[in-house]
């Protein structure tokens, strides 16, 4: 009987243990998780921001229903698309991008007929200022002098 015993309270003791040691590998697979975030996902345009000279933000024009822009990111590859209900023109972009903690890079290689021409004769690189956390980023265009002149801020609809 005492054999009984001290094997149900050992068999108890181990489930408890493993139990205990399973949570604190979850936590600690959530804790990397959010202190290292992904633009991996779709992000729905939120708001622009206008700078000024001195950096500052300058106005805040916020994102509707006439004024939509949704962007996919996979492992390296990049689409986006843009609603404007005033706008005759479409507007979508396909491509590969870079990210490192502080810039993106989206490099376009087709597009609707609007955005091939700006691919075909002004540029098919974008080189941004990233600002990530774990459910917004900012994409922020910086100017000749390393100024930020203009942001598109977005948030994570989906992972």
């Amino acid at each position: 009987m005492k054999t009984l015993i001290i094997l149900l309270l050992l068999s108890i003791f181990t489930f408890f243990s493993c139990k205990q040691e399973a949570t604190d590998k979850t936590d600690q697979i959530e804790e990397v998780t959010e202190m290292d975030p992904s633009i991996k996902g779709v992000w729905e345009l939120v708001s622009f921001y206008n700078y000024d000279e001195e950096g500052n933000v300058t106005d805040t024009l916020m994102a509707n229903e006439t004024n939509k822009q949704v962007k996919i990111y996979t492992e390296t590859r990049i689409m986006w698309s843009r609603f404007n209900i005033s706008d005759t023109i479409d507007w979508f972009g396909y491509g590969a991008y870079e990210t490192t903690d502080t810039s993106l890079v989206e490099t376009l290689e087709y597009g609707s007929k609007s955005m091939n021409r700006v691919i075909e004769e002004e540029q098919n690189v974008f080189d941004f200022k990233l600002v990530l956390s774990k459910d917004t980023y900012s994409q922020i265009t910086i100017d000749e002098d390393g100024d930020p002149f203009f942001a598109e801020n977005y948030r994570r609809i989906e992972r």
